[in-house]
């Protein structure tokens, strides 16, 4: 069974492989797009209405 980040925290859920899973309809809190910091890069997870993810700089 696969562990699912809580929607109120937004952290991570370890596996026993050291992989987070976190679910992409709780990151975009049920909008289209999330914007994802790393370091001091700006990026935009995308769901399209295909359902699909697309992640852009």
């Amino acid at each position: 069974m696969n562990a699912i980040a809580h929607p109120n925290t937004l952290t991570s859920t370890s596996v026993p492989q050291q992989q987070s899973i976190y679910d992409a309809r709780l990151l975009t809190q049920g909008n289209p797009c999330a914007t994802i910091l790393l370091d001091d890069q700006t990026y935009v997870l995308r769901i399209t209405k295909a359902g699909k993810l697309i992640l852009t700089k």
